[in-house]
């Protein structure tokens, strides 16, 4: 058995690993108090409820902890990472604070400075399906935003295979649920707000952006992408257009087949048919779809992931198996 802490388990992602972390069989959580005023209370009593303890370096040391999730925002990650893996554990952080590659970067789409500019250097960048020999001797792992995930995962294939008329562009309409948002209180999430309501944001200045171009391989010019709020709790869904001279759905179904034949979490319908919500939900799965118009060449591409699962908390426990050597898909399946 190895020990595991979570920093950050009030929060969404936080008690998305507290689901899901019990089912796995080789490790024990711990809930890490980083929080001066957080009394840690659940209404409901639990016979098996883990153990809440500082979120110290000497705490780390003590309970030998392998593995450090930081379910926390960026400058917290900044501040907290350091510690915890000075005192031996490693770090998957579920934030935006490593994923982009230089600091420079960071400060463009995130608007604050990079305050661990040697550790955003090292970083590895967690999307198992691209990043895998890489991830099992990382110390320091930056899990991948939520809409990221869902558009490298449609897109990078078809890129790597160059069936994209990129002069065209990459369109993107991507729409989240609300808990994409985090639990902090705001007006724009709160319920009536949201409720029998749709919206766009962050247009043409969504933070996740430079994660899709690093890993597609795409150019700012030739992607446009717009984040859009759905009155639903969880769960991502990307509808991406883009012109190709392929002659048939099954073409670019053929390039998926090749590329994730192995990947246990992708699942690809038959041309034609398509993903929605619901199929993902509570699940680590990235499901695709694919429609294509020969007349035209207009292929579209409908990537749905759950945002908390396979977008977060789930992404970042097949992280964890990865780097302890455990089966990929423990406690995911």
């Amino acid at each position: 058995m190895q020990q595991i802490g979570i920093v950050g388990f009030r929060g969404y992602s936080g008690a998305e690993l507290l689901r899901i972390l019990p089912r796995h069989p080789s490790v024990t959580p711990y809930l890490m108090e980083h929080r001066e005023d957080g009394a840690h209370t659940f209404a409901i009593r639990r016979t098996h409820q883990p153990a809440c303890i500082p979120c110290t370096p000497e705490a780390v040391q003590q309970h030998q902890l392998a593995v450090v999730f930081l379910a926390t925002a960026a400058d917290v990650s900044m501040e907290l990472a350091p510690a915890m893996l000075a005192a031996g554990a490693r770090v998957i952080d579920l934030s935006g604070a490593f994923r982009l590659r230089t600091p420079e970067n960071y400060t463009t789409w995130y608007k604050e400075p990079h305050t661990q500019q040697a550790l955003l250097v090292e970083a590895v960048y967690g999307l198992p399906e691209f990043c895998r020999s890489a991830i099992a001797t990382a110390r320091l792992i930056a899990n991948p935003g939520c809409y990221p995930t869902a558009a490298n995962l449609a897109i990078r294939p078809l890129v790597e295979a160059g069936v994209i008329d990129r002069s065209a562009g990459v369109i993107c309409d991507a729409k989240s649920g609300v808990s994409g948002a985090g639990r902090k209180p705001s007006l724009k999430t709160s319920f009536c707000e949201v409720t029998e309501n749709f919206s766009a944001y962050s247009i043409l200045k969504h933070r996740h952006v430079p994660e899709v171009l690093q890993i597609s391989g795409l150019e700012e010019r030739e992607f446009s992408f717009t984040a859009q709020l759905l009155p639903l709790d969880r769960g991502i869904l990307e509808t991406i257009y883009f012109r190709t001279a392929v002659s048939s759905a099954e073409d670019l179904l053929a390039i998926y087949e090749n590329r994730y034949a192995a990947e246990p979490f992708i699942r690809l319908y038959h041309a034609g048919q398509v993903p929605d919500l619901r199929a993902v939900a509570r699940t680590n799965f990235c499901d695709i779809g694919v429609t294509f118009d020969p007349k035209t060449g207009r292929a579209v591409v409908v990537s749905a992931i759950d945002n908390l699962v396979k977008g977060a908390a789930g992404q970042a426990v097949q992280n964890m198996n990865l780097m302890l050597g455990y089966p990929e898909t423990e406690a995911l399946l």
